[in-house]
């Protein structure tokens, strides 16, 4: 029983360790595809709007001018949380990996430990047995 546990416990250590950098990778993935996909419907939605009601948003001439130093300050402290926010995922991301490598790994070296330690208390106890049982034959023959 134990020997079919470990063997189970041994290759589901294993197939989590090759399958957990691709389900880490395909996360971070999925993350940026959703945030691409929200982005081209807004906008698509704006597209619309601007089809939709041109008079309300007259077309007009773009100067080239200087943008104002506290929106451009607004952006990169926009740009500068949107890193730090994917940096907050990325170690996340990296503590889930190695805590979803470790404990199974923590499990199945207890478990070897457990079990060699069984080993070890039962060769002491045979030792100890058979000492008792020589000091008992020699008691018997004085």
């Amino acid at each position: 029983m134990k020997v079919k546990l470990l063997n189970v416990l041994t290759v589901s250590l294993v197939t989590l360790a090759l399958i957990s950098p691709g389900i880490v990778v395909f996360s971070l993935v999925w993350g940026h595809h959703r945030e691409f996909v929200k982005t081209q419907n807004l906008s698509c939605e704006l597209q619309k709007i601007n089809i939709a009601s041109p008079t309300v948003f007259p077309q007009t001439k773009i100067i080239a001018t200087q943008p104002p130093l506290a929106k451009v300050k607004l952006s990169n402290n926009n740009f500068l949380y949107q890193l730090q926010m994917v940096a907050k995922k990325y170690k996340l991301a990296t503590i889930l990996q190695w805590l979803f490598l470790v404990t199974p790994i923590c499990i199945g070296v207890g478990i070897i430990a457990y079990d060699r330690y069984l080993v070890y208390r039962a060769a002491v106890f045979r030792e100890n047995i058979a000492m008792l049982e020589r000091m008992w034959q020699q008691s018997i023959e004085q």
